[in-house]
């Protein structure tokens, strides 16, 4: 299979970040935070006569109907507001066709931390949403879910967006609700619900840790609780360091993080943490040594994880916690996440994670056999 691609870049556009709240106060809706109006849900309707076949050529200049080989493809930048910041998504928004092995080559070719996949949803929701990155398919992830909505909508795939728009994404980890909020200049901000409650995997030795994260054990906090996995569809190895220092100087070790990924541990994704006052609540970095870059500039469903963690270990019995988390700022790739859990009685009912995508480029792939 070989590819080939034309692309354009989309005019950069710089607008200040979104501003947010301080943990314990009652969060706005969605509606609130944009008064978009009334929203409207939209449901399947992707049209089967959007399929293109390519053209097999015939005697007498005839063409027959063969597999579908050309696909559209969009990327984009998410968790920011300014083209190369943030995490880079592609997507495929008419993937129908491709099978899991060509899913899991072109996740390869575009070698960014997932790709999606959008399919029609036989279940009734908006489209269904498979995620790929380059070692396989993933149940669940933030980014790529915020960042195919807002492509669906800006290429007019989810019909008219209006000021505003809810969408159901279909996914292994159960359904993902979204909400869209049109910004200027082809930009949306967008809001999901993770699709699973808050979850907690066994802890994990801080030797191992500091190792992945080539820190010392010293570097790595235990006064509110010690490393272990956190999850709202994807499990993360969650560990406090010390200071910004700390989190700076880290470096992905690939053997330690092979050991925490082994079938001892199983705990591939280390997500490393800092308290911060200096514009965000939070700074974070997350370490895998099957990604292509080691790390990731922005992991949605990490965040909405440590959200909901975070919240779990507040001595607050009840409360709406909001944060605004940095994250890529060490690869040169900012990005700025706002995440928020609802806790009640003790637990953890829903967490958010929400930020915006902006497009850097579009075009077509042709899949040569």
């Amino acid at each position: 299979m070989s590819l080939l691609g034309s692309a354009w870049l989309s005019r950069k556009a710089e607008f200040p970040s979104p501003k947010g709240s301080s943990a314990g106060s009652e969060a706005p809706s969605w509606r609130h935070l944009a008064d978009p109006g009334p929203l409207r849900r939209f449901g399947p309707t992707l049209d089967s006569n959007l399929v293109n076949h390519h053209p097999a050529d015939e005697p007498n200049g005839t063409t027959r109907p063969g597999p579908r080989t050309r696909y559209r493809y969009y990327t984009c930048d998410v968790f920011t507001d300014t083209q190369f910041g943030g995490n880079p998504l592609a997507v495929l928004p008419e993937a129908e066709g491709l099978d899991d092995s060509q899913m899991l080559r072109l996740a390869r070719e575009f070698n960014y931390a997932e790709t999606t996949f959008v399919l029609p949803s036989p279940g009734g929701s908006t489209r269904r949403v498979r995620i790929f990155t380059p070692s396989g398919e993933i149940p669940f992830a933030g980014h790529p879910n915020l960042g195919t909505a807002a492509m669906l909508a800006r290429h007019g795939d989810l019909g008219e967006v209006g000021a505003g728009l809810e969408v159901i994404f279909e996914q292994a980890a159960g359904p993902v609700r979204i909400q869209l909020v049109r910004r200027p200049r082809g930009r949306f901000w967008a809001e999901l619900a993770a699709p699973a409650p808050l979850e907690f995997g066994r802890e994990v030795d801080v030797g191992l840790v500091a190792a992945a994260a080539s820190l010392p054990e010293t570097a790595v906090r235990t006064t509110t609780h010690r490393p272990h996995g956190a999850s709202v569809g994807l499990s993360f190895l969650m560990a406090e360091l010390q200071d910004v220092a700390a989190l700076r100087q880290a470096r992905p070790n690939v053997p330690a993080l092979d050991v925490l990924a082994g079938n001892e541990v199983r705990q591939p994704y280390l997500h490393l943490y800092v308290r911060s006052d200096d514009g965000v609540d939070l700074r974070t970095r997350q370490f895998c040594s099957s990604d292509p870059s080691l790390e990731d500039p922005a992991t949605g469903s990490a965040n909405a994880a440590l959200a909901g963690l975070l919240a779990h270990y507040d001595a607050a019995p009840s409360g709406m916690f909001r944060w605004r988390i940095a994250q890529g700022v060490e690869m040169g790739r900012p990005s700025l996440l706002e995440a928020r859990a609802d806790k009640r009685d003790g637990k953890v009912v829903r967490v958010w994670i929400a930020g915006e995508s902006v497009p850097v480029a579009e075009g077509v792939l042709d899949l040569i056999e």
